[in-house]
């Protein structure tokens, strides 16, 4: 059964050859380099962590075991996903760019049309993307993201918990500040340390620092770039309003196949294969993610039910 389709449009001479669609929610976590991406995961990875405890002790004359070795592992295992729309060329015969369609009866979708489709789609899958990476919970379409599984993990230490609220302009300096103050000591003043935020965070900041005063030093450079106490900004468009988590972006884990497969939509006309007058819509790729130290992580807004603050 065709994907249904609904046209709305009229025909006022020659098409300009362009479409526009609202703007999409872009997968900015991965595209600005937020996280680590491990590809060529075709099943599961397993990741050993390593502590060491005591270390350190005080000289003697005999050799004398130093320290407690801890071996745990993290296990990243992406889900496979898929995209299959199915749309007949008949519905497009009385659009405005149907002459692009041929004269002939063996028609073939309009070529500006196939490359909108190619990229809407793609976008899409970007949005969603993002979005299940930050708050996915497992279902279909989906994956476990970042806040599902910080909110399930009872190995969060809670000093590491930040109770959350409504973040405004008015308080958004103080409510940073408080993810600032419960990152580790280890942690604080590692370049690759950042506070990811949600967009209402990131927005009531700018408007905090306009507020105050504050000219933005980078006006050369990306705007988006900001600090709180040494500490780098990151705004994760797929987080949820009023959240925010802190950590090294190598502690964060986006494990695919092959990273090209989340960038590759097919256009199958069906006409040479069943005779039918439908063009398929084709993706496949594979997406999880994972963390590593959960006690380098400090969550802000996220609940953990297995550990309340």
């Amino acid at each position: 059964m065709a994907t249904t389709t609904s046209i709305t449009t009229t025909y006022a001479g020659e098409s300009a050859g362009k479409y526009i669609s609202a703007a999409l929610l872009a997968g900015n976590t991965i595209a600005n380099g937020g996280l680590t991406v491990r590809p060529n995961v075709k099943f599961k990875e397993v990741v050993k962590r390593l502590e060491l405890d005591g270390i350190v002790k005080d000289g003697s004359c005999d050799f004398t075991d130093t320290s407690t070795l801890t071996l745990t592992e993290r296990i990243l295992e992406p889900k496979e996903l898929q995209v299959n729309l199915e749309l007949c060329k008949k519905d497009f015969r009385s659009d405005w760019d149907a002459i692009q369609m041929g004269y002939s009866a063996f028609d073939t979708l309009p070529s500006s049309f196939q490359d909108y489709l190619i990229g809407y789609v793609a976008g899409k899958v970007a949005q969603k993307n993002e979005q299940n990476l930050w708050v996915g919970a497992a279902g279909a379409g989906s994956f476990d993201g970042f806040s599902t599984l910080l909110a399930a993990d009872a190995d969060l230490p809670a000093a590491n918990e930040v109770t959350g609220t409504s973040v405004t302009a008015a308080n958004v300096v103080a409510e940073m500040g408080k993810v600032v103050d419960a990152i580790p000591s280890a942690l604080y003043g590692r370049e690759d340390l950042h506070i990811y935020v949600a967009q209402n965070v990131f927005r009531a900041y700018k408007r905090a620092l306009g507020v105050a005063g504050y000219v933005d030093k980078f006006n050369n450079q990306d705007i988006n770039i900001q600090y709180i106490d040494g500490v780098k900004i990151f705004m994760a468009n797929g987080l949820a309003s009023d959240t925010m988590v802190a950590t090294t972006k190598d502690n964060l884990w986006f494990g695919t196949g092959l990273t090209s497969d989340s960038q590759e939509v097919k256009l199958l006309d069906m006409a040479d294969l069943d005779g039918s007058q439908n063009v398929r819509v084709i993706m496949r790729f594979t997406a999880g993610v994972q963390y590593g130290i959960i006690e380098d992580i400090v969550t802000y807004g996220i609940p953990n039910a297995a550990n309340p603050a």
